[in-house]
């Protein structure tokens, strides 16, 4: 029988782990999901570890102080808020970070855009040969999207953000095209046998699905791989993975214990044949610094080509016609019709000649739980009169209704860095600022947001102390694929490198794999929730050979 999104419950108490499984995945995410699936139904003992909780459909932040409570907000002189909350932002000195965190992963509260990206992408040496020269990636890419079923409404392109959009497309004699985002449109029963209501164009796509029609892992893969006897577990904080005489060991904690007066809790030990680090790009890679720290011989690239995929967030204040970017939540708080999925649209900026300059720019919807806060993050820069009518009149009605929200994706040179200091993840890119990508957007975006009577705000937080540093919700690299060790930490199969001197340069560690976003070794120029999960699949499409498995049935 199927069931009600309401009704999914997939994680299991911690009293219920066992000691050892054939299998453990550390993390939740699109690469999580895909391995736990697969794996699983391959007829293999799985075990999945996710540091943040699991949210039921209904329990997402709707009020602004429930979303207040759901940051864990760290940096060099703050770190605030609980280990379990569901949106994670790293303040670095050089580039910001905010990421999803819970069972599920970042898909819980990503915009859902779904697009490949240009066959240049894969064309670049950076990849190993045999991601450039296989066409197993189409098989994957296609796996992908039966699994996650990316739509467009078919009314898109009649909401209101979209019509605004238009009229910034115009400035460019560009005009949008509809957006394909997972998210179910109709009522259906997905492949994981979960009844999907339809979406209810709420707009509140990034705060957390309360309907259930946004196709996240928890509501795919993960019952998926339940459905095939994986076992969940949740709020609990993978540290370090060791070599074992019969695998691995995989040392863990309880994720929030610090916050709860009680220190460091005890340490738990999973002894597996093999670990799936998919804790995305930041934790998978945290996590082997600290093991090849504790001895574990991986390649020096590791931590190296961090990418922020040519991200940024952006407003275009004060346009001509009401634009509806803020979402209404489920139920509504205010009749404004049709709000959208989180992104309805979007533009591309083509250049046959250089991929480096192709642009995405997508329309987008702030969480209905944020609407609070919008005034006073508006009152620096000279908008301070917009923000006391938006305080009076509230943002549906005030200047806000005309605020159009802008997610905007290139290319960047994926020079970044993440280490440890002191035992905590630091990310370093010093002339980050000075990528070419930034000047590229504020031009394009200083068109676009002209066209509709907007005037182009950067970041509303430039003169608080986030400060006027780039931040991205799409950080990639880290764990790069590579031919060898000299040039990444893992292989075309998701296999990491053995670091061991006297070893061959492409030996691996027999059971050691890496599926997320950390393994991509350069930008995407697209959201990259589609890549993740291809590059999954194609990983356990050469595993499931590897083994002689079958996850078919």
């Amino acid at each position: 029988m199927a069931v009600e999104p309401k009704n999914l419950t997939l994680s299991s108490p911690l009293r219920a782990l066992r000691p050892r499984y054939d299998t453990v995945i550390v993390g939740s995410g699109y690469g999580g999901g895909v391995s736990a699936s697969r794996i699983a139904r391959a007829g293999r003992s799985v075990c999945v570890l996710e540091r943040g909780r699991e949210f039921q459909t209904g329990a997402f932040p709707t009020r602004f102080p429930d979303l207040k409570n759901n940051l864990k907000v760290t940096g060099e002189r703050i770190d605030t808020g609980s280990e379990t909350a569901l949106y994670d932002f790293r303040m670095g000195r050089d580039i910001h970070v905010l990421i999803g965190r819970g069972l599920g992963g970042g898909s819980l509260v990503n915009a859902g855009v779904a697009l490949r990206p240009d066959s240049r992408v894969f064309e670049d040496g950076i990849w190993p040969d045999e991601i450039r020269s296989s066409d197993l990636i189409d098989e994957a890419y296609e796996r992908a999207r039966r699994m996650l079923r990316p739509a467009v409404h078919d009314r898109a392109a009649s909401m209101t953000k979209y019509r605004a959009l238009e009229k910034s497309g115009s400035a460019i004699a560009t005009a949008p095209k509809p957006a394909e985002v997972v998210v179910s449109f109709e009522k259906n029963t997905n492949p994981a046998n979960i009844d999907q209501p339809a979406c209810t164009l709420c707009g509140d796509c990034c705060s957390g699905c309360n309907v259930g029609a946004k196709n996240t892992v928890a509501l795919t893969y993960l019952p998926d791989a339940c459905n095939h006897g994986a076992e969940i577990y949740t709020e609990i904080r993978v540290s370090h993975i060791e070599k074992s005489d019969n695998g691995w060991r995989v040392f863990c904690h309880a994720a929030d214990a610090s916050q709860s007066g009680e220190g460091e809790s005890e340490t738990l030990v999973v002894e597996t044949d093999r670990v799936v680090l998919a804790a995305g790009t930041l934790g998978s890679t945290e996590i082997l610094l600290r093991s090849r720290n504790m001895g574990l011989a991986l390649s020096d690239r590791l931590g190296r080509r961090f990418s922020a995929n040519g991200d940024i967030i952006a407003f275009g204040y004060g346009a001509d016609d009401r634009v509806n970017s803020i979402g209404v939540g489920h139920p509504p708080r205010v009749d404004l019709g049709d709000i959208g999925a989180c992104v309805s649209g979007q533009i591309k900026i083509s250049d046959p000649g250089n991929l480096d300059r192709e642009i995405y720019v997508q329309e987008g919807v702030l969480p209905s739980a944020l609407a609070p806060l919008l005034p006073m993050l508006f009152i620096p820069g000279g908008r301070i009169l917009g923000a006391l009518q938006s305080l009076i009149k509230g943002v549906y009605n005030g200047p806000f209704a005309s605020l159009q929200t802008f997610f905007a994706v290139s290319h960047d040179r994926a020079e970044g860095e993440m280490i440890l200091n002191d035992d905590r993840l630091t990310l370093s890119w010093p002339c980050v600022a000075e990528e070419p990508v930034y000047a590229r957007l504020d031009e394009m975006l200083e068109k676009i947001t002209g066209g509709a009577g907007a005037s182009y705000v950067k970041s509303p937080l430039s003169e608080t102390m986030v400060g006027s540093r780039p931040a991205t919700a799409h950080p990639l690299g880290g764990c790069a694929m590579g031919s060898d060790r000299s040039f990444g930490v893992v292989n075309h199969k998701c296999q990491v490198f053995d670091g061991t001197p006297e070893s061959a340069a492409s030996a691996v560690h027999k059971g050691l794999y890496v599926c997320d976003g950390s393994v991509i070794p350069r930008s995407l120029g697209v959201n990259p929730l589609l890549t993740i999960t291809a590059l999954t699949e194609r990983a356990m499409i050469l595993m499931a050979r590897d083994h002689n498995w079958n996850f078919e049935t």
